[in-house]
């Protein structure tokens, strides 16, 4: 019997779903398996050594499902580890930096590119790096914001308190002088409005989800791998984390193509994993779906 073979995106928590979400949009015939590490979210603050090392557990868990594509949606690991798993396994490995950066050049019209994200992915350069590289004279303006993530890993990104902590983190970029603002980690879409709210309606928001699917699909159809066929995919997302209230029981999911399961980890660790048909964000829109906990109901 055919099995599909799907792409693989793994970030430290839900941020990367903004990816999936627009790889799934771009192309819905792929099947997605999505891998979440929230047990060891945030990894901004981690050392490089450190993110690689996840980067390359989760990457070795994601290989037994054969991918025929990697892609880490998250900006952190991009920069530690995309030249470390690239030479490890033997399908494409794509990150979101380049993407992003891609995506502000063609945007920005003043030259001047604000980029925020954690404080492992600024500490890098690596956008900077990437942004000369595309244009040598680009001026950039980069902050990190280390209370972002974990406002959208606690679900409160529609919190009253999210606009003072965006407010708060960004009060070093100056909105002046920048026309557009790469949201550098794949967290802050989920604050996207807020964000935008506190920058003003003359600096463009920059997401490098929608460059990376382009990328995606550029990289399969050249490889002439592209799903085909009428038959919908069956996605598959897992969600690492201290949840020590998981049960299979709990999260058994009734009608459709859904089902969910937790297996028991180390301690108070669970990996939860969901086959679906519809996109995670589907099911946070039906109710499904709780990023305060990140369970399933």
């Amino acid at each position: 019997m055919f099995v599909q073979q799907a792409i693989a995106i793994l970030d430290s928590g839900v941020g990367g779903l903004t990816v999936a979400k627009e790889v799934m949009r771009q192309l819905p015939r792929e099947k997605i398996i999505y891998f979440g590490d929230t047990a060891r979210a945030p990894y901004g603050p981690r050392t490089p050594e450190e993110v690689r090392l996840f980067t390359e557990q989760i990457v070795d868990y994601l290989l037994q499902y054969d991918p025929k594509m990697i892609v880490i949606a998250c900006n952190t690991a991009t920069a530690a580890a995309i030249d470390y798993i690239t030479a490890k396994v033997s399908v494409p490995v794509i990150g979101v930096i380049h993407p992003g950066a891609r995506a502000a050049i063609s945007a920005t019209k003043t030259g001047h590119v604000g980029v925020i994200g954690t404080v492992g992915t600024i500490g890098s350069g690596a956008y900077t790096t990437a942004l000369k590289q595309l244009s040598p004279f680009v001026e950039v303006e980069s902050q990190a914001c280390p209370a972002l993530v974990p406002l959208v890993e606690h679900g409160l990104y529609r919190s009253s308190e999210s606009l003072e902590v965006v407010r708060e983190s960004l009060s070093g970029m100056n909105a002046s002088k920048i026309d557009c603002l790469i949201l550098g980690c794949t967290h802050y879409p989920f604050l996207k409005d807020t964000i935008q709210q506190v920058m003003g309606s003359g600096v463009k928001l920059i997401s490098s989800a929608n460059e990376t699917a382009r990328e995606v699909s550029t990289i399969l159809y050249d490889k002439g791998q592209l799903a085909s066929g009428e038959e919908m995919p069956i996605h598959q997302f897992f969600l690492y984390g201290r949840f020590g209230h998981v049960s299979k029981d709990s999260h058994g999911m009734a009608g459709g193509t859904d089902q969910a399961n937790a297996g028991r980890m180390a301690g108070n660790q669970a990996l939860i994993f969901l086959n679906t048909t519809r996109s995670i964000w589907e099911h946070q829109q039906a109710g499904f779906y709780d990023p305060a906990s990140l369970t399933f109901k």
